[in-house]
């Protein structure tokens, strides 16, 4: 027996509100979505949550799509990528690695078809699929419940995934940079060698020149290419709260690090708050604008490494 569904997603916006769903008949069907995401988001959502709850039944899959990024990245692209660490050709980290990541779990050891329609042709079970994600997302927009639908006959209850959006953070700045090799770099520039990490200068004045020159060190291409670099930065208990809300941890944040243009830094202030530990202000600046950050640096067998950051977009101010 071959299960035959649609699924499909919604953004208004993109990023907007978003929604998903996929359809089966009446009787057999689900949706959801967030406050906020991309239509890309809603369409790998839809086929997740169709695995996920299909997955107590031994029966062959057919999922119509009107999205063929969604089909090329389940049956082209997931597998490299997955090699590659999650990277895609040119280096950049896959986008809405969080749920396909979840798909290629989901979809291990599932005997599973993807044919593509075109969107609002009146394929049945494409329109039926669209209209509830439509729905989902202006819900969503409205502020207001959404209906989840029946979901698949005996599915076990499963676990919404929250999209990771680029935030405007330390480590994921939006329209990232290509890669480039890692490289010296240059005190001149205004960066640190990534040597300076084992180099600590006395206390005073000279602990916070070493934290800013540090700081610039981070934002760098020719440190950010290389995770290595990068993770020799971060203290092991490393965290971050992005402009979205989520919590990253330095595991999941060296999984995804890649340049980002050199950013410019621009420091408020620097504080030694106590010995070994400095909170340094700082304002980024970039051409899609600027954010007000803040990071704790501290000190620990002679060297200094960032413990904490924090950002936060500037709507009104423009960089450069």
């Amino acid at each position: 027996m071959t299960i035959v569904a649609a699924a499909d997603g919604s953004a208004l916006g993109n990023p907007g509100p978003a929604g998903w769903a996929w359809y089966v008949d009446e009787g057999c069907w689900a949706s959801g979505g967030w406050p906020r995401g991309t239509n890309n988001m809603g369409e790998l959502m839809a086929v997740l949550d169709l695995l996920r709850q299909t997955a107590h039944v031994d029966d062959d899959l057919l999922v119509y799509c009107d999205s063929t990024y969604v089909i090329n990245v389940v049956t082209k692209w997931m597998a490299g990528w997955k090699r590659k660490g999650w990277r895609k050709g040119d280096g950049k980290p896959v986008m809405n690695v969080d749920i396909i990541q979840a798909i290629d779990v989901a979809i291990k050891g599932r005997r599973v078809q993807f044919e593509w329609v075109k969107g609002h042709a009146g394929h049945p079970l494409n329109e039926e699929a669209d209209k509830r994600a439509v729905a989902a997302s202006t819900a969503f927009q409205a502020r207001r419940p959404h209906d989840p639908g029946p979901g698949y006959p005996g599915a076990a209850p499963t676990v919404p995934v929250e999209p990771v959006e680029p935030d405007e953070d330390l480590l994921s700045f939006t329209d990232p940079a290509p890669a480039v090799s890692a490289a010296p770099v240059s005190a001149a520039a205004g960066t640190a060698p990534a040597a300076a990490v084992a180099a600590p200068r006395s206390a005073g004045e000279g602990v916070l020149h070493e934290v800013v020159d540090l700081e610039r060190a981070l934002l760098s291409d020719a440190v950010r290419a290389d995770p290595e670099l990068v993770g020799a930065l971060l203290d092991p208990a490393w965290t971050e709260f992005g402009a979205s809300g989520r919590r990253w941890s330095r595991a999941e944040m060296l999984a995804v690090i890649a340049p980002v243009g050199d950013p410019d830094l621009e420091v408020l202030s620097v504080e030694e708050l106590a010995p070994d530990v400095v909170l340094l202000l700082w304002r980024s600046l970039t051409d899609a604008g600027s954010s007000l950050r803040s990071s704790v640096w501290v000190r620990s067998g002679g060297r200094w490494r960032q413990r904490f950051h924090q950002g936060t977009p500037e709507a009104a101010r423009r960089a450069r």
